[in-house]
Protein backbone atom coordinates (compact mmCIF):
# COMPACT_ATOMS: atom_id res chain seq x y z
CA UNK A 1 0.00 0.00 0.00
CA UNK A 2 1.75 3.27 -1.08
CA UNK A 3 1.81 5.77 1.89
CA UNK A 4 0.44 9.20 1.98
CA UNK A 5 2.30 12.37 0.73
CA UNK A 6 3.18 14.31 3.75
CA UNK A 7 1.93 17.82 4.69
CA UNK A 8 3.46 21.02 6.84
CA UNK A 9 1.28 23.58 7.87
CA UNK A 10 0.33 25.71 10.92
CA UNK A 11 -0.44 28.96 12.69
CA UNK A 12 1.79 31.27 14.37
CA UNK A 13 0.88 31.12 18.41
CA UNK A 14 0.30 35.11 18.51
CA UNK A 15 -3.48 34.75 19.55
CA UNK A 16 -7.05 33.41 18.51
CA UNK A 17 -7.60 32.08 14.81
CA UNK A 18 -10.48 34.22 12.86
CA UNK A 19 -12.10 34.31 9.80
CA UNK A 20 -9.18 35.25 7.62
CA UNK A 21 -7.30 31.91 9.20
CA UNK A 22 -10.03 29.75 7.84
CA UNK A 23 -10.79 31.04 4.23
CA UNK A 24 -6.98 31.21 3.44
CA UNK A 25 -5.85 27.66 5.04
CA UNK A 26 -8.09 25.92 7.91
CA UNK A 27 -11.05 24.90 5.65
CA UNK A 28 -8.49 23.75 2.85
CA UNK A 29 -6.74 21.71 5.95
CA UNK A 30 -10.10 20.04 6.42
CA UNK A 31 -10.57 18.86 3.13
CA UNK A 32 -7.23 17.76 2.91
CA UNK A 33 -6.80 15.77 6.32
CA UNK A 34 -7.96 12.32 4.46
CA UNK A 35 -5.92 12.25 1.35
CA UNK A 36 -2.75 13.57 3.51
CA UNK A 37 -0.43 12.87 6.32
CA UNK A 38 -0.42 15.80 8.19
CA UNK A 39 1.39 17.98 10.10
CA UNK A 40 -0.27 21.15 11.96
CA UNK A 41 2.49 23.16 13.66
CA UNK A 42 1.66 25.24 16.63
CA UNK A 43 4.24 27.69 16.06
CA UNK A 44 5.13 29.83 18.73
CA UNK A 45 9.44 29.97 18.29
CA UNK A 46 7.92 32.07 15.31
CA UNK A 47 5.42 33.99 17.26
CA UNK A 48 8.65 34.89 19.18
CA UNK A 49 10.13 36.98 16.36
CA UNK A 50 6.66 39.43 16.37
CA UNK A 51 6.26 38.94 20.37
CA UNK A 52 9.18 37.70 22.56
CA UNK A 53 8.10 40.91 24.79
CA UNK A 54 4.77 39.18 25.31
CA UNK A 55 5.59 35.28 26.34
CA UNK A 56 2.08 35.00 28.27
CA UNK A 57 0.18 35.52 25.13
CA UNK A 58 2.57 33.48 23.31
CA UNK A 59 2.02 30.10 26.21
CA UNK A 60 -2.12 30.66 26.39
CA UNK A 61 -2.11 30.86 22.39
CA UNK A 62 -0.65 27.23 21.98
CA UNK A 63 -4.18 26.06 23.44
CA UNK A 64 -6.10 28.23 21.45
CA UNK A 65 -4.74 27.48 17.99
CA UNK A 66 -5.65 24.11 18.66
CA UNK A 67 -8.66 24.40 19.57
CA UNK A 68 -9.50 26.52 16.83
CA UNK A 69 -7.80 24.43 14.25
CA UNK A 70 -10.01 21.23 16.20
CA UNK A 71 -12.82 23.57 16.63
CA UNK A 72 -13.21 23.77 12.99
CA UNK A 73 -13.09 20.03 11.88
CA UNK A 74 -9.67 18.95 11.85
CA UNK A 75 -9.83 15.03 13.22
CA UNK A 76 -7.27 14.72 15.95
CA UNK A 77 -7.04 10.97 14.90
CA UNK A 78 -6.19 12.03 11.47
CA UNK A 79 -3.71 15.24 12.05
CA UNK A 80 -0.47 15.61 14.37
CA UNK A 81 -0.46 18.66 16.47
CA UNK A 82 2.94 19.66 17.08
CA UNK A 83 4.72 22.28 19.47
CA UNK A 84 7.55 23.73 17.66
CA UNK A 85 9.65 25.18 20.49
CA UNK A 86 9.07 21.25 21.97
CA UNK A 87 10.60 19.82 18.71
CA UNK A 88 14.90 19.45 18.84
CA UNK A 89 15.09 18.50 15.47
CA UNK A 90 14.14 22.40 14.59
CA UNK A 91 16.44 23.78 16.22
CA UNK A 92 19.27 21.76 15.17
CA UNK A 93 18.09 22.20 11.63
CA UNK A 94 17.94 26.12 11.61
CA UNK A 95 21.30 26.65 12.85
CA UNK A 96 22.72 23.92 10.10
CA UNK A 97 20.97 25.69 7.69
CA UNK A 98 21.75 29.15 8.36
CA UNK A 99 24.72 28.72 7.06
CA UNK A 100 23.87 28.16 3.79
CA UNK A 101 22.20 31.29 3.16
CA UNK A 102 23.46 35.15 2.62
CA UNK A 103 22.40 37.51 5.09
CA UNK A 104 21.48 39.63 1.93
CA UNK A 105 18.86 36.72 0.32
CA UNK A 106 16.92 37.25 3.55
CA UNK A 107 16.84 40.81 3.84
CA UNK A 108 15.93 41.13 -0.03
CA UNK A 109 13.15 38.51 0.58
CA UNK A 110 9.74 40.45 -0.23
CA UNK A 111 7.92 39.14 2.24
CA UNK A 112 10.39 39.89 4.82
CA UNK A 113 10.58 43.43 4.02
CA UNK A 114 6.67 43.98 3.75
CA UNK A 115 5.76 42.39 7.10
CA UNK A 116 9.06 44.54 8.48
CA UNK A 117 6.99 47.83 7.72
CA UNK A 118 3.90 46.26 8.86
CA UNK A 119 5.44 45.97 12.42
CA UNK A 120 7.33 49.15 11.76
CA UNK A 121 10.53 47.67 12.37
CA UNK A 122 13.64 49.14 11.36
CA UNK A 123 16.36 47.67 12.74
CA UNK A 124 15.39 43.67 12.41
CA UNK A 125 16.00 40.67 15.01
CA UNK A 126 18.36 38.20 13.88
CA UNK A 127 15.49 35.97 14.54
CA UNK A 128 13.04 37.99 12.56
CA UNK A 129 15.38 38.11 9.43
CA UNK A 130 16.02 34.54 9.45
CA UNK A 131 12.45 33.67 9.90
CA UNK A 132 12.80 32.26 6.73
CA UNK A 133 15.63 30.20 7.63
CA UNK A 134 13.25 28.65 10.62
CA UNK A 135 10.11 27.40 7.94
CA UNK A 136 12.56 25.77 6.21
CA UNK A 137 13.37 23.74 9.42
CA UNK A 138 9.97 23.31 10.05
CA UNK A 139 9.32 22.23 6.98
CA UNK A 140 11.85 19.42 6.70
CA UNK A 141 12.16 17.89 10.21
CA UNK A 142 9.73 15.93 9.24
CA UNK A 143 10.52 15.55 5.36
CA UNK A 144 7.50 17.35 4.05
CA UNK A 145 6.61 16.71 0.63
CA UNK A 146 3.73 19.62 0.39
CA UNK A 147 3.57 22.78 2.03
CA UNK A 148 -0.02 24.46 1.20
CA UNK A 149 0.38 28.29 1.20
CA UNK A 150 -0.79 31.24 -0.27
CA UNK A 151 0.54 33.64 -3.35
CA UNK A 152 2.39 35.90 -0.51
CA UNK A 153 4.53 32.81 1.23
CA UNK A 154 5.44 31.76 -1.95
CA UNK A 155 8.76 33.51 -1.99
CA UNK A 156 9.13 32.38 1.69
CA UNK A 157 8.48 28.65 0.19
CA UNK A 158 11.50 29.32 -2.75
CA UNK A 159 13.92 29.63 -0.66
CA UNK A 160 13.34 26.68 1.49
CA UNK A 161 13.66 24.84 -1.66
CA UNK A 162 16.82 27.01 -2.91
CA UNK A 163 17.79 25.92 0.68
CA UNK A 164 16.94 22.33 0.74
CA UNK A 165 18.52 22.06 -2.60
CA UNK A 166 22.40 23.04 -1.50
CA UNK A 167 22.30 20.92 1.27
CA UNK A 168 21.61 18.55 -0.77
CA UNK A 169 24.05 19.27 -3.36
CA UNK A 170 26.68 19.44 -0.45
CA UNK A 171 26.29 16.34 1.11
CA UNK A 172 24.20 13.86 -0.24
CA UNK A 173 26.69 12.83 -2.63
CA UNK A 174 24.12 11.80 -5.28
CA UNK A 175 21.03 10.94 -2.64
CA UNK A 176 18.72 12.96 -1.96
CA UNK A 177 18.49 13.11 2.23
CA UNK A 178 15.92 15.88 2.59
CA UNK A 179 12.78 16.53 0.37
CA UNK A 180 12.09 19.11 -2.09
CA UNK A 181 8.62 20.57 -0.52
CA UNK A 182 6.32 21.40 -2.94
CA UNK A 183 4.14 24.28 -2.71
CA UNK A 184 0.17 23.30 -2.77
CA UNK A 185 -1.09 26.89 -3.66
CA UNK A 186 -4.59 27.91 -2.60
CA UNK A 187 -6.20 29.83 -5.27
CA UNK A 188 -8.61 31.34 -2.39
CA UNK A 189 -8.35 35.47 -2.35
CA UNK A 190 -7.83 37.31 0.58
CA UNK A 191 -10.20 37.73 3.01
CA UNK A 192 -9.62 41.81 3.92
CA UNK A 193 -10.70 43.26 7.25
CA UNK A 194 -14.02 44.91 8.30
CA UNK A 195 -12.86 48.53 8.59
CA UNK A 196 -12.28 48.40 4.56
CA UNK A 197 -8.55 48.80 4.92
CA UNK A 198 -6.12 46.07 4.12
CA UNK A 199 -5.74 42.76 5.32
CA UNK A 200 -7.71 41.03 8.27
CA UNK A 201 -5.08 40.73 11.35
CA UNK A 202 -5.05 39.79 14.88
CA UNK A 203 -3.63 43.50 15.77
CA UNK A 204 -5.53 45.63 13.52
CA UNK A 205 -8.87 45.15 15.35
CA UNK A 206 -10.66 44.25 11.97
CA UNK A 207 -11.14 40.62 12.83
CA UNK A 208 -14.26 38.38 13.27
CA UNK A 209 -13.09 35.37 15.45
CA UNK A 210 -13.89 32.09 15.35
CA UNK A 211 -14.89 31.84 18.97
CA UNK A 212 -17.07 34.92 18.13
CA UNK A 213 -20.11 34.24 19.43
CA UNK A 214 -23.41 35.19 17.66
CA UNK A 215 -24.25 38.45 19.05
CA UNK A 216 -20.97 39.42 18.32
CA UNK A 217 -20.83 38.32 14.78
CA UNK A 218 -23.87 40.83 14.11
CA UNK A 219 -22.57 43.77 16.20
CA UNK A 220 -19.00 43.11 14.29
CA UNK A 221 -20.78 42.77 10.82
CA UNK A 222 -23.08 45.59 11.52
CA UNK A 223 -19.81 48.22 12.09
CA UNK A 224 -18.33 47.39 8.80
CA UNK A 225 -17.48 49.44 6.34
CA UNK A 226 -19.57 49.44 2.98
CA UNK A 227 -19.46 52.07 0.54
CA UNK A 228 -19.24 55.43 2.23
CA UNK A 229 -20.47 57.62 -0.79
CA UNK A 230 -23.42 55.81 -0.55
CA UNK A 231 -25.85 57.50 1.87
CA UNK A 232 -29.56 56.73 1.77
CA UNK A 233 -30.84 53.51 0.09
CA UNK A 234 -32.02 55.25 -2.98
CA UNK A 235 -28.39 55.75 -3.89
CA UNK A 236 -26.40 53.28 -5.74
CA UNK A 237 -23.99 51.42 -4.24
CA UNK A 238 -20.31 50.23 -5.38
CA UNK A 239 -20.09 46.54 -4.54
CA UNK A 240 -16.20 47.06 -5.11
CA UNK A 241 -15.74 49.14 -2.57
CA UNK A 242 -17.21 47.28 0.18
CA UNK A 243 -16.19 45.41 2.55
CA UNK A 244 -19.25 43.31 3.32
CA UNK A 245 -19.61 42.33 -0.53
CA UNK A 246 -15.87 40.71 0.15
CA UNK A 247 -17.39 38.64 2.33
CA UNK A 248 -20.48 38.05 0.43
CA UNK A 249 -18.34 36.92 -1.85
CA UNK A 250 -16.24 34.58 0.60
CA UNK A 251 -19.38 32.94 2.62
CA UNK A 252 -21.99 33.59 0.39
CA UNK A 253 -21.32 32.70 -3.43
CA UNK A 254 -24.53 31.18 -4.37
CA UNK A 255 -25.96 34.63 -3.62
CA UNK A 256 -23.18 37.14 -4.60
CA UNK A 257 -23.84 38.21 -8.01
CA UNK A 258 -27.65 38.87 -7.23
CA UNK A 259 -26.46 40.95 -4.19
CA UNK A 260 -23.99 42.78 -6.00
CA UNK A 261 -26.53 44.06 -8.90
CA UNK A 262 -29.33 45.11 -6.43
CA UNK A 263 -26.80 46.89 -4.65
CA UNK A 264 -25.60 48.70 -8.14
CA UNK A 265 -29.69 49.05 -8.65
CA UNK A 266 -30.14 50.87 -5.26
CA UNK A 267 -32.81 47.36 -4.65
CA UNK A 268 -31.20 46.44 -1.13
CA UNK A 269 -30.03 48.69 1.70
CA UNK A 270 -27.07 47.96 3.78
CA UNK A 271 -29.31 47.05 6.69
CA UNK A 272 -30.71 44.18 5.17
CA UNK A 273 -27.17 43.25 3.18
CA UNK A 274 -25.49 42.91 6.95
CA UNK A 275 -28.32 41.04 8.47
CA UNK A 276 -27.60 38.47 4.96
CA UNK A 277 -24.22 38.18 5.95
CA UNK A 278 -24.92 37.89 9.82
CA UNK A 279 -26.94 34.79 8.78
CA UNK A 280 -24.75 33.25 6.70
CA UNK A 281 -21.19 33.55 8.82
CA UNK A 282 -23.05 32.32 12.60
CA UNK A 283 -24.80 29.54 10.52
CA UNK A 284 -21.22 28.96 9.27
CA UNK A 285 -20.04 29.29 13.08
CA UNK A 286 -22.53 27.02 14.81
CA UNK A 287 -21.24 23.79 14.13
CA UNK A 288 -17.43 25.45 15.06
CA UNK A 289 -18.93 26.90 18.04
CA UNK A 290 -20.32 23.07 19.26
CA UNK A 291 -16.80 21.42 18.71
CA UNK A 292 -15.60 24.31 20.54
CA UNK A 293 -17.16 24.56 23.85
CA UNK A 294 -16.44 20.47 23.83
CA UNK A 295 -12.78 21.12 23.69
CA UNK A 296 -12.70 23.74 26.13
CA UNK A 297 -14.31 21.44 28.76
CA UNK A 298 -11.38 19.43 28.05
CA UNK A 299 -8.20 20.95 28.13
CA UNK A 300 -6.66 17.70 29.44
CA UNK A 301 -7.80 16.13 25.70
CA UNK A 302 -5.80 18.95 23.85
CA UNK A 303 -3.00 18.88 25.76
CA UNK A 304 -2.74 14.94 25.82
CA UNK A 305 -3.04 15.59 21.49
CA UNK A 306 -0.34 18.13 22.06
CA UNK A 307 1.78 16.17 24.05
CA UNK A 308 1.65 13.05 22.21
CA UNK A 309 1.59 14.86 18.34
CA UNK A 310 5.15 16.86 19.77
CA UNK A 311 6.47 13.10 21.02
CA UNK A 312 5.74 11.72 17.43
CA UNK A 313 7.30 14.72 15.79
CA UNK A 314 10.40 14.76 17.89
CA UNK A 315 10.76 10.72 17.03
CA UNK A 316 10.61 11.70 13.30
CA UNK A 317 13.05 14.31 13.81
CA UNK A 318 15.73 12.47 15.83
CA UNK A 319 15.83 9.69 12.68
CA UNK A 320 16.33 12.45 10.26
CA UNK A 321 18.98 14.51 12.14
CA UNK A 322 20.97 11.24 12.24
CA UNK A 323 21.03 11.33 8.96
CA UNK A 324 21.00 14.69 8.37
CA UNK A 325 24.69 14.79 10.57
CA UNK A 326 26.02 11.96 9.46
CA UNK A 327 26.12 13.38 5.86
CA UNK A 328 27.80 16.35 7.59
CA UNK A 329 30.44 14.43 8.74
CA UNK A 330 29.63 15.91 12.33
CA UNK A 331 28.04 12.29 13.68
CA UNK A 332 29.96 11.41 16.84
CA UNK A 333 30.50 7.87 15.82
CA UNK A 334 32.45 8.92 12.63
CA UNK A 335 34.50 10.90 14.77
CA UNK A 336 36.25 7.28 15.47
Amino acid sequence: MESKKRILTGDRTTGKLHLGHYVGSLQNRVKLQAQYETFILLADVQALTTHFENPELIGRSIFDVAIDNLSVGLDPERITLVQQSGVSAIAELTVFYSMLVPVNVLRHNPTIKTEARQYGYNDLTYGFLGYPVSQTADITFCNADLVPVGEDQLPHLELSRKIVRRFNDLYGKGNAILHVPEPLLSDTPRLTGLDGGGKMGKSLGNAIYLADDEATVREKVRNAVTDTNRIAVSDKGNPDVCSVSKYHRAFNPGEYDDICEMCRNARIGCVVCKKNLSDKLNALLFPVRDRRKYYEGHTGLIKEYIYEGTRKANGIGLELMAEVKKAMGISLEQAF
